[in-house]
């Protein structure tokens, strides 16, 4: 082979190379723009504000956290309803893309809207529940929703799919709720979503949360859930306010194992002996 022909094939791969080094480079920020968009989608579909009613102490945390290029699509909510009741929902949509991030914005402005036709627990997740069907996505969403009254402190709970709530009183007990619930949302026509009640006692915590925070590879769902649990029964009795029960349980996100959203909502109630 002549001198000549093995610079030209030498001039061709490289020429060859830095095409495809310019085409990875252009797919690599089209692939980050999609991410900073969804997570811009997170962020702007979130609650700027949550309720304020005398003594219930609302607080919340959201890690948006992705691996690679992926995003997810967890959530949370909170709001006042017209008969002065409470509405609070965390969720999580199937799936790790723009497309999950957006659905989760029709899930949770869905859940809004038809609150202010049935805010009953259970029916309200059975019509969103056909709403999101009637949509015709391939995507679904898992969902607790809560509505809390001040006045008398009882909480009605009803789960679509989704991992129970921890709770925790004044006096040191805590748990898991082990209430029934459904299937996710948007997955079966006609589906039925039991409620349950509870009572958030003087000084007690129910803490909402999504799998980010408590499952993964380092960490089974039940060894998860029951940490939260005790962290959660020494936040009460040790007169924690809402906020730092908050930040301690989405700290604890890091101990799963895996890179992914992770959201908290804390529902507290003010001891009678708590300083001011």
């Amino acid at each position: 082979m002549s001198r000549t022909g093995s610079t030209d094939d030498g001039d061709e791969l490289l020429v060859r190379l830095r095409t495809l080094t310019a085409q990875a480079r252009a797919q690599a920020e089209v692939q980050r723009s999609r991410v900073e968009l969804a997570i811009a989608l997170q962020r702007g579909m979130l609650p700027r504000g949550l309720p304020v009613a005398d003594g219930v102490r609302l607080a919340v945390r959201y890690a948006p956290a992705y691996q690679g290029l992926n995003v997810g699509g967890d959530w949370y909510d909170a709001f006042t309803m017209s008969d002065g009741r409470i509405g609070l929902s965390i969720g999580d949509v199937q799936g790790h893309n723009i497309e999950a991030a957006a659905f989760m914005g029709q899930v949770r402005v869905g859940l809004r809207a038809l609150a202010s036709v049935d805010s009953d627990p259970g029916e309200l997740l059975a019509r969103t529940n056909e709403l999101l069907l009637s949509l015709s996505s391939d995507l679904f969403a898992t969902c607790t929703f809560m509505r809390l009254d001040p006045g008398t402190r009882l909480l009605e709970s009803a789960r679509a799919g989704h991992l129970p709530c921890v709770w925790a009183t004044a006096d040191g007990r805590s748990g898991v709720t082990r209430d029934e619930g459904g299937p996710p949302l948007g997955i079966q026509s006609g589906a039925v979503y039991p409620v349950t009640r509870y009572r958030l006692d003087t000084g007690g915590v129910f803490v909402m949360l999504t799998d980010g925070v408590v499952e993964g590879p380092s960490m089974p769902l039940d060894e998860g859930l029951d940490q939260v649990a005790r962290l959660a029964g020494i936040a009460a009795v040790a007169c924690l306010d809402a906020d730092a029960l908050a930040a301690a349980v989405i700290k604890g996100a890091e101990r799963v194992g895996h890179e992914d959203d992770a959201a908290v909502l804390v529902i507290g109630h003010d001891r009678l002996d708590s300083p001011p």
